[in-house]
């Protein structure tokens, strides 16, 4: 087992991820893990920053994948133990004039953005070593989704004793209510992506408060972020793509 630190960014083979993962390689003092769905793409990108002169590790990651997941985190707690920094990037956005039936677009994006990410906290914060730092990738769109939301689902969203638990299920009956096409009735903003970034943003929330419970002598720093556009002159749709790790 090596006692090296180890550093894991979610789709990080494009995008916003890639540039964090270049960032770490020249600042952080360990190993940096760049992870990808497609070994190709993964390995591409990693060999671009080698072409730069910079040490980064691949290591395949399908964040829809529950079997994916646990690969990592075995070959995480085996070679190092553990893990120091995890940076949860991996998500997906329709642009904005597809015509993907919305109910599609609801259950795609939840799936990645909100379930795929729990799944990989799930796994992985339990291997997070003391004095750890967490990311989770969220978006100020989450913020605008918010105050489309019902009075009644903005309190429930702004509690403080929210539990994961609750989150799921709200976030499970977003999906279900775009397919009998009564999301707006039921007090929900017409943004798949908006919703999948309140529940990032909240599921932050809750796990920041449950380390703090739990582990508080760990010193484990739990955020989430918005990292604003990559080209800030570009349309919304297309800094979204921009955005999206494969």
């Amino acid at each position: 087992m090596s006692n090296v630190q180890v550093a894991v960014v979610t789709g990080s083979n494009k995008g916003i991820g890639f540039a964090i993962v270049r960032a770490l390689c020249k600042q952080f003092p360990g190993d940096v893990y760049l992870t990808a769905r497609d070994p190709s793409r993964g390995q591409e990108a990693v060999a671009k920053l080698q072409e730069e002169g910079l040490h980064v590790l691949f290591h395949q990651l399908d964040i829809d994948d529950l079997q994916s997941i646990r690969a990592l985190r075995d070959f995480l707690k085996e070679k190092y133990g553990g893990l120091n920094v995890l940076v949860n990037n991996a998500g997906i956005a329709f642009k904005v004039h597809d015509t993907t039936p919305f109910a599609v677009q609801a259950e795609v994006t939840l799936k990645t953005n909100f379930f795929g990410t729990r799944n990989v906290c799930t796994e992985l914060l339990p291997l997070v070593k003391p004095y750890g730092r967490v990311v989770n990738v969220s978006s100020m769109v989450s913020s605008s989704a918010l105050g489309g939301c019902s009075r009644e689902l903005q309190e429930k969203f702004r509690s403080d004793t929210i539990t994961e638990d609750e989150l799921v299920e709200l976030m499970t009956k977003f999906v279900e209510d775009t397919k009998k096409s009564v999301h707006e009735k039921e007090g929900w903003p017409n943004t798949a992506y908006g919703v999948s970034k309140i529940g990032v943003t909240v599921l932050s929330r809750i796990q920041a408060r449950m380390l703090n419970e739990k582990r508080k002598g760990d010193h484990i720093l739990l955020n989430a972020c918005c990292p604003g556009w990559k080209n800030r002159g570009q349309i919304f749709s297309q800094a979204l793509q921009l955005w999206c790790g494969a």
